[in-house]
This record gives structure tokens, C-alpha cells and sequence, in this order.
């Protein structure tokens, strides 16, 4: 037992001396802001690695990037690191998971996506299928291009590729939604990788179950720079058909996903995940407040994809704003068909507050 003396905690003459501690690998010290300078100073004085994580997240790109050369433990010093659980798991994902198109292992913040929306071969469906694969990649580069000026962070390209479409018949399986394999995507999703272009895969599940839908996935979404997004426009109950209703899905469903996502995540040491949800009606996700968005293996995006004039796009932008889950980010979408007018790149991104995607259809 070491006695302080309380008039004078300062006094360190009564501290016996002591060996270093051996250390197995190289130790870092994390802090929030460089302004703590005396954590950094004491930290190099050790000679151990200091790091600046400013928003608290080591998978962030630039944390991330100095911490994949260290393999020893980790010191966090300030509130944001109280949660050592939390620490842990992320600097395991830094050390061991891949870099997302644009670096880091965290979505947002850190970055700005801009997608293309549809299905391949079939240009009704959105631009993604208005060219083949080749041109599909160059016109998403394009799109992101037009917004590099305007953001003081990598714009990523992406593609959000409808895998499951809403059908008028109810099909072989009476789902109302028609699942193509995984393998009709694979060549997507690799050239994606080549080229540094990030990938959603969009579901519109009919009567189907979302959970069932995404497995049919889980090949491609074991890969580090593909997401999941989820429609509930063309969710059916019970007797419902297909463009009857705007169609729902309750949070219970969502958090299903959600989890199985997290996990196949986890489990296979991926960097973070977006999950986007599509809505431009409150009924859409009618107990929106019940989503848990607090697994860290995920990014969870609102994306409005209503369509009209602008005044109708921006009630909804607001509407949708009011009173959302925690740890949320947000998604515009560009309509070039059904828009009036088509909002360009320098006033989408004067929409408030920004969107962190955009996507065009």
C-alpha cells in the first residue's frame, strides 16, 4: 500500500521505484484531440506509439491506418474510451479486417457515397442497368466525381444493386418477389473491388421474409465492401399485392436482419457494414423508434427515396427527420425520370443536413 499525502498529492518522493513492465509488442496510446498534450508527451516519453482518433473510433481511416503497424496493447486515455469491451472489439477489426473503398473500417463518418440504383440488364428498373458492367462502373466514378469538390472527404462511388425484385405475379413461390442467385452479381461485385466502388445489395421482399432473403446473399456480403438495403415500399401482408399499398416492415423484422448482419460481420472479421433502410413515408417503418441501431458492426442509413417536385422532396427530408432513432446517418435520392426538376450536384449537396449518400435512379 503506497499512503498520499492529501496536503500535497503532488509529492512523488514517497513512490518507490519500479522496473518497466515488459511489454509483448508495441504500445499505443489513444487520444481524442491533440490538445492532450501531456497523455502524447508521456506516451513518447515511453516510447510508445501516441494516436490521435478524433471522433473516438480507431477504425477510422487515418487512427486506423497508424494502428495497423502496432500489434502490442492499446491505452485509451478520455470518456470515449470507458468502454473497454467496445475498445477491444474495434482495434481487433483494425488489425485484422479489410479497408473499405475510401479507407477506415467505419462507414461514417469519413466519407460521402454517391450510387447508381437498379438492376442489371434492365434499364426500367434504374441507370445501373442502362449499361453493362464496364460502363456501369465508369458511370458511377462519374457521378461521385461531380461532388469531390464540394466534400472534404473521399466521395466513394457505389452501386446499389437491386438482388431481389418486386413482382406483378406471385411466382413459383407466391412471394410476389423474384430472387436472383447470387452468382448473377458475383461479376459485380469484383470488379467493385478492383476499383476501389462500394456495393448495396437492395431487397424488395414481397411476402417473402427479409432474413430469408438476405442468406441467399451472405457469399456476397462476407466480402469487406458490400452492404445490405432493405425496401420496405414493397413489403406485402397477409393478401396484399403489389402496387395496392405502400407497403411496411416492423422493427422486429428489421432488428432480425440487423443481428444476422452484425454477427456475419463479426464472425468473419469484416469492417463495418451500412445497412440502409429506404423510406419516404412514416408508415413505411411505422415503429421506426423501436430499431436497435446500436450494433457497432453496423452504419444504419435512412435513405429518402421519394420522388416529385422539390418542395415535396424537402417536406419529406424534414418529415422523416423528426424525432429518428439514435446513430443514424441519411440518403438522398435523385430521381432523373420522375423528379421536377432534377436536383443537380451543387444544390444536393445544400440539402440540410447533407446527405452522407446519394443515390440517382
Amino acid at each position: 500500500m503506497i499512503e498520499i499525502d492529501e496536503q500535497n498529492p503532488q509529492d512523488t518522493d514517497r513512490l518507490p521505484s519500479t522496473e518497466p513492465i515488459a511489454l509483448d509488442g508495441d504500445l499505443a496510446v489513444l487520444t481524442t484531440s491533440r490538445s492532450v498534450l501531456a497523455a502524447q508527451a508521456t506516451a513518447e516519453a515511453a516510447g510508445a506509439t501516441p494516436v490521435t482518433v478524433p471522433g473516438g473510433d480507431p477504425r477510422a481511416a487515418e487512427s486506423a491506418k497508424a494502428l495497423r503497424s502496432t500489434d502490442g496493447p492499446v491505452i485509451g486515455v478520455g470518456a470515449q474510451f470507458v468502454d473497454t469491451d467496445t475498445l477491444a472489439q474495434r482495434m481487433h477489426t483494425v488489425r485484422t479486417a479489410e479497408q473499405l473503398p475510401g479507407g477506415g473500417q467505419v462507414v461514417f463518418p469519413g466519407r460521402m457515397m454517391v450510387a447508381l440504383y437498379g438492376h442489371p440488364g434492365a434499364p426500367v428498373l434504374g441507370v445501373l442497368g442502362e449499361q453493362d458492367l464496364e460502363a456501369t462502373i465508369a458511370r458511377a466514378r462519374e457521378h461521385a466525381s461531380w461532388y469531390q469538390a464540394d466534400s472534404d472527404v473521399p466521395v466513394v462511388p457505389t452501386l446499389e444493386i437491386i438482388a431481389t425484385v418486386a413482382a406483378a405475379g406471385p411466382g413459383e413461390d407466391g412471394d410476389y418477389s423474384d430472387e436472383y442467385p447470387a452468382s448473377q452479381f458475383e461479376p459485380y461485385v469484383r470488379r467493385a473491388a478492383d476499383e476501389d466502388v462500394y456495393v448495396l445489395l437492395d431487397l424488395q421482399p414481397g411476402r417473402d421474409r427479409l432474413i430469408d432473403q438476405a442468406k441467399q446473399y451472405e457469399s456476397l456480403l462476407k466480402q469487406p465492401h458490400v452492404g445490405l438495403a432493405i425496401d420496405p415500399e414493397w413489403k406485402l401482408h397477409g393478401d396484399q399485392t403489389p402496387l395496392r399499398q405502400i407497403g411496411h416492415i416492423d422493427a422486429a423484422e428489421i432488428n432480425e436482419v440487423a443481428d444476422w448482419l452484425a454477427d456475419l460481420t463479426a464472425g468473419n472479421d469484416l469492417p463495418q457494414k451500412l445497412l440502409v433502410l429506404h423510406q419516404f413515408q412514416l408508415g413505411m417503418l411505422p415503429d421506426r423508434n423501436r430499431i436497435d441501431t446500436g450494433r457497432d458492426e453496423l452504419s444504419y442509413l435512412v435513405h429518402a427515396d421519394g420522388q416529385g417536385t422539390q418542395g415535396m422532396k424537402q417536406a419529406t427530408w424534414q418529415a422523416l427527420h423528426h424525432e429518428p432513432p439514435p446513430n443514424v446517418w441519411w440518403g438522398w435520392k435523385n430521381f432523373y425520370d420522375e423528379d421536377s426538376p432534377t436536383l443537380p450536384p451543387q444544390q444536393t449537396v445544400q440539402v440540410q443536413p447533407r446527405p452522407n449518400l446519394v443515390t440517382y435512379q
